[in-house]
């Protein structure tokens, strides 16, 4: 039986996983190679970044060896065969251990997968660990009681952002090529940004969120996080399909979003609307900078440009009106019985919807559709819509969400409606958003920028912001970590 040579660990994370998928296919690299040298990098990385909650050595193992002799085997391989990934920790994963980012839940064991989770396993990819998320996924920051603070993989005094900090500081570490997150305000945006990966919120539907407990009037996304848009369309190919527990998935059927991908390629023809801020909203001056390179680079590659006024984008109310009355329905039994064990900054996002109406919430819905008729009117006439995904690098670690945020030197009153404006809206809205790496900083950490497509026009969009990172990939794509 032919065995797989040797190739040297020091190369193994620093790999795609559509090039882990081609070496391993073609018994040039063993998924126990890859396994052993995720798991050895995420305990080296472990004590600089905290970014996980769970490591998973033996099952991840056990799982790498079977891989391997199914490829020694000569058997057909999964979309994902032999690659690792990781899940956000409140992501529910069978017999192993989800706690939500919460001390009420330190022990807790779901004994079934969530459906993007089983897809991913389905397609042969194999669960190295779970990552930090603020509790409940919460905030925009990574740090809870439980764990502590999630860092930032580029400097350890800044946030890794949140909620899903640790899936991509995971990401920007080398840990592994594959992480699943959630993204219910801009989740997996933000820390994409912050650590200079590629976090996708695809469109309502797209994959089934089989634990949201409003599933009509879902605003959340499982989501993907990776290095590249090609390991993104990878990954959302094995997610995506129809599935029972979310009606907004009936009727929506899986894609090959990887198989159709297009390498190179311009955007000549291609319509974009942009906006450095919606009206009102602050952005630094190393951020507009960089949104005008990357403005140049999209009018190189032939797309047509027009810029749009901010009126209408900055939704921060309407959002937080949804959001922590979601949440107060669903954490303030436990805050009644539980506050002294429940993170701060939670606490008060459920007293802010404490006096909330049903009046209220029903404007707050409202307000919801004129913002989604309001961006397909401007989609129908355009292809894709073109922000920055914050307004300024990543904040300090101890930055506290309900302080002031700064910007260039001035100081500025709510972390949310500044920080990250154009991240809300399409949560709202459906659409599909991508938060791409364009540089960096004065202080050397990584701006993202944020491309929207049209509904359901994931494929699409996956294209122009392929195309558009081989025009515009910043050179510096991860940082140098000493382990």
């Amino acid at each position: 039986m032919k065995k797989f040579p040797r190739l040297p660990k020091s190369e193994i994370c620093e790999l795609s996983a559509v090039a882990l998928r081609t070496l391993v296919a073609q018994r040039k690299l063993s998924p126990v190679e890859i396994t052993q040298e995720v798991l050895r990098r995420a305990d080296a990385v472990q004590p600089q970044l905290n970014c996980f909650i769970t490591l998973c050595h033996e099952q991840a193992m056990a799982q790498a060896r079977e891989a391997e002799s199914a490829v020694m085997r000569g058997e057909p391989l999964g979309l994902l065969h032999g690659l690792p990934f990781t899940v956000k920790d409140i992501v529910d994963t069978a017999n192993v251990r989800t706690t939500y980012g919460s001390l009420l839940h330190r022990d807790h064991v779901p004994t079934q997968d969530a459906v993007a989770v089983a897809r991913m396993r389905q397609a042969g990819a194999i669960l190295i660990g779970k990552t930090t998320t603020s509790e409940f996924g919460a905030k925009c920051l990574t740090d809870a009681p439980l764990f502590g603070s999630t860092r930032n993989a580029w400097d350890a005094t800044r946030t890794s952002g949140g909620s899903s900090g640790g899936a991509a500081a995971s990401i920007a570490a080398g840990i592994a090529p594959l992480a699943i997150a959630t993204d219910g305000g801009g989740s997996t945006r933000i820390p994409a940004a912050c650590n200079g990966v590629v976090g996708l919120k695809q469109s309502l539907g797209v994959v089934p969120h089989s634990q949201v407990q409003d599933a009509f009037g879902n605003y959340t996304y499982v989501t993907p996080t990776t290095r590249n848009v090609a390991d993104t369309a990878l990954m959302l190919q094995a997610m995506t399909g129809a599935h029972g527990s979310d009606p907004w998935s009936l009727g929506v059927p899986a894609q090959p979003y990887f198989d159709a991908l297009q390498p190179g390629g311009d955007l000549r023809g291609k319509r974009i609307l942009y906006c450095a801020t919606p009206a009102g909203r602050p952005i630094s001056a190393d951020v507009a900078a960089a949104f005008e390179a990357a403005l140049a680079t999209l009018r190189s590659m032939g797309a047509q440009l027009e810029e749009m006024p901010g009126d209408g984008y900055d939704v921060e109310p309407v959002w937080r009106v949804i959001n922590h009355t979601s949440w107060r329905g669903r954490f303030a039994p436990l805050a009644a019985a539980h506050a002294d064990q429940l993170s701060p900054s939670l606490l008060q996002q459920l007293a802010l919807a404490e006096h909330v109406d049903g009046v209220a919430f029903q404007q707050a819905m409202f307000a919801r559709t004129v913002l989604f008729r309001k961006v397909q009117a401007q989609l129908e006439s355009h292809d894709f819509i073109f922000t920055p995904t914050l307004s300024r690098t990543a904040l300090p670690i101890d930055q506290d969400l309900f302080g002031s945020i700064e910007i260039d030197g001035e100081a500025y009153a709510e972390v949310r409606a500044n920080w990250f404006p154009w991240t809300m809206p399409f949560n709202l809205t459906g659409h599909p958003a991508i938060s791409l790496p364009c540089g960096a900083g004065r202080d050397g950490l990584p701006i993202g920028m944020q491309l929207v497509g049209r509904f359901r026009e994931d494929q699409q969009l996956l294209q122009a912001a392929s195309s558009f990172e081989a025009a515009h990939r910043p050179a510096n794509a991860l940082p140098t970590l000493a382990f």
